[in-house]
């Protein structure tokens, strides 16, 4: 039988080994790459599959010994599938195995119409993704193995004997023959020679890529280190790591939970700024259009869940995000409750001024009808009306989300507000106020450049105190002022019953573990427990 391709079929076979290399790369660098990442897990990605075998990935999640065979099988999986690939060595075998592999990828978070992925992707994808092309790809690599002809597997003797019966019946006919003067020994030797040659370079034909692989890895990990070495503060806020995201396998516990009026929420709330696009950019004028790139839907649905999977049952935002949680829950990718702020505003060069009545209560009819769990007056909009003594505005929006049975609430950036409201014999459900110290460098800034949010903090301290209603504290990080194991201290310590803050992913495990580690630990705590 003949194991090489014909001449002209050597393109497709040079083509096919190029792509056998391309895809052993790939799978070698995520098997590798997830190794060098601390604390990987597969936990996320199984934790948000939402179609037929969801149960079973679940499970897998939440199952910490389990979870562990799986990360470790799916590590080893992809290096010796890479590496089998890329050395041409049981490609047909590890091709299958490759399948395999991504069969399981696609079954768990499958790019389907209606069913929800709380992963992040690169592109827009409908029944055929990434997983779906290369599974085929692998197909066409099992089906036609190029190992043999190009790659380790040419120096089996299956292959490699072949290759040499089969050049030496190819030898010209005169040079064994006697009557010519030809040598049959010294001939024979130079083709046998010459074999031995094609072989070796057959055989060790995909090993230059190997050896560039191992290169640029080394690159990159030197880059790394580069950084690591000469950044003198590499966090991107208060509570961000370098190269060291913390994962569910480093959670301590849930948050936990406590109630205003029936309704249960975590101590710890997530802010829906950052979400939204909203953040407090100081002198840096592109963050918001950062956040904004790098919360696309995807990714806050996989915070959000994230979230809930850390006890931060509920999220506190504007109703522009309305939309964006009802698709995640009908997606069925988690049942995260919400609190909607309720800002009757709009801003112009000539600074605030209040939007039509009519349209404000269609934005809290919104969120409402929408779902949300609680509403408040929004900070900046009670500031506003109090201080012009529109006491009406506020009266009427709070007796509309009472009559829809929801939980009502204000808010106030100056404790002056919280004041007036009560003076003013308005009752509420619950209050939001901002607290935090002024113990950071920008602070003492001689006029505000959005460092400042809680501008009398001892007073806000002293009347929250008396108050009976259950109080959350927003604006405690002071923006990324201030490190959470110090701001949820503060706030905890002075009398919030919850904590609003915003957190990207890859800062929620470990602010959870610092907020656990507050409400566990001793407190010197003059406030009551309210809720």
């Amino acid at each position: 039988m003949k194991t090489t391709p014909p001449g002209n079929h050597k393109f497709l076979v040079y083509s096919m080994v190029a792509l056998r290399v391309v895809i052993g790369w790939h799978f070698l660098y995520e098997g590798i790459s997830k190794i060098l990442t601390p604390g990987w897990t597969s936990a996320g990605y199984l934790s948000v599959s939402a179609w037929v075998a969801a149960p079973f990935f679940h499970w897998i999640a939440a199952t910490q010994s389990l979870l562990a065979i799986v990360d470790l099988l799916n590590i080893g999986g992809l290096i010796l599938i890479g590496i089998a690939l890329f050395a041409g060595l049981f490609d047909r075998i590890a091709a299958i195995a490759g399948m395999a592999m991504l069969a399981l990828y696609w079954l768990a978070n499958p790019p389907l119409v209606a069913t929800g992925l709380g992963i992040v992707t690169e592109g827009n994808y409908l029944l055929v993704d990434k997983n779906v092309v290369e599974f085929f790809a692998l197909l066409l690599i099992a089906l036609v193995p190029t190992g043999k002809y190009i790659g380790i597997a040419h120096f089996f003797p299956q292959n490699r004997n072949r290759k040499l019966e089969m050049n030496v019946r190819m030898a010209p006919a005169h040079a064994n023959d006697p009557a010519t003067g030809g040598g049959d020994k010294n001939v024979k030797s130079q083709d046998t020679s010459a074999i031995h040659r094609r072989t070796m370079l057959r055989g060790l034909a995909t090993l230059p890529f190997m050896g560039a692989f191992g290169l640029a890895l080394l690159k990159m990990k030197n880059w790394k280190s580069y950084e690591e070495q000469n950044l003198i503060d590499a966090m991107t806020g208060a509570s961000a790591k370098v190269l060291d995201i913390a994962s569910l396998n480093d959670l301590k516990q849930t948050i936990p939970a406590g109630r205003i009026k029936d309704r249960e929420f975590g101590r710890l709330i997530l802010g829906g700024n950052l979400l939204s696009g909203w953040a407090h950019s100081r002198d840096l004028i592109y963050v918001s259009q950062l956040v904004k790139a790098y919360h696309q839907k995807e990714k806050i649905f996989a915070t959000l869940l994230l979230a809930e999977k850390c006890g931060v049952n509920t999220l506190l935002t504007h109703p522009i995000l309305c939309s964006l949680i009802e698709e995640y829950w009908k997606r069925g990718i988690g049942k995260i409750q919400f609190i909607s702020d309720c800002a009757g505003l709009n801003y112009t060069d000539k600074g605030p001024h209040p939007m039509p009545f009519d349209q404000y209560l269609d934005l809290v009819k919104r969120a409402i009808d929408t779902g949300a769990v609680a509403c408040y007056i929004q900070g900046e909009t009670a500031d506003y009306y109090m201080e012009r003594g529109d006491v009406d505005s506020i009266v009427r929006v709070m007796d509309y989300i009472r009559s829809r049975g929801i939980i009502c609430g204000i808010g106030a950036h100056r404790i002056e507000t919280i004041k007036a409201c009560v003076e003013a014999g308005l009752e509420t459900d619950f209050w939001m106020k901002t607290l935090h110290h002024h113990n950071y460098w920008s602070a003492g800034h001689p006029t505000w450049h959005d460092n400042m949010y809680c501008f009398k903090p001892d007073e806000t301290i002293s009347f929250m105190q008396q108050r009976p209603e259950p109080f959350i504290a927003f604006k405690v990080l002071a923006a990324g002022a201030i490190h959470p194991r110090d701001g949820f201290r503060y706030a905890f310590e002075n009398g919030a019953d919850f904590v609003c803050a915003g957190m990207y992913d890859f800062q929620m495990v470990d602010d959870v573990n610092i907020a656990c580690d507050i409400l566990n630990g001793e407190m010197k705590r003059g406030r009551p427990w309210r809720a």
